[in-house]
């Protein structure tokens, strides 16, 4: 579901939101923008997700990742709220969701498709479960590069 890198910059990171009271919702890193973007939404556990919650996030994080060298080239940081977004990333996005329609889209074509439309049955262990207008389709994890809510016209 994810960069390469991401996998390197996890472990890192969770003990330094762990710490801080976090809980990391969401990470990606967009390749696509020049510098690459690795952007982490965080979430209070406590209150309410504020800038201060960012900040201190911002800075652990920073030094940590350039001690670690993971990144050769430039590169932007952007750590933020998650707020409303219609990507489902959590277990907790899986579990509030089941039953909406959902789009899943796949990094390599899994049965021909990379794209699947229908309705969330839940995300177990071994993938993605939807309902495809009765028909059952269990896309594998690792072949997941998003899921996210749809609205068919």
């Amino acid at each position: 579901m994810s960069h390469p890198v991401i996998e390197q910059v996890l472990p890192l990171i969770r003990p330094v939101a762990h710490g801080l009271g976090l809980e990391i919702v969401n990470v990606t890193f967009q390749t696509n923008h020049s510098p690459p973007v690795l952007r982490v939404d965080v979430r209070n556990l406590r209150e309410e997700t504020g800038l201060n919650d960012c900040e201190q996030m911002s800075r652990a994080v920073e030094e940590i990742l350039d001690q670690a060298e993971i990144f050769p080239d430039a590169y932007v940081l952007e750590i933020s709220s998650p707020g409303l977004s219609d990507f489902l990333s959590t277990d907790r996005d899986f579990v509030t969701f089941k039953g909406f329609p959902v789009l899943v889209r796949t990094r390599d074509p899994y049965k021909k498709q990379r794209e699947w439309a229908g309705l969330l049955i839940e995300k177990a262990g071994e993938g993605v479960k939807l309902n495809l207008k009765g028909r059952i389709v269990i896309i594998p994890i690792d072949l997941i590069e998003s899921v996210q809510l749809h609205n068919p016209a």
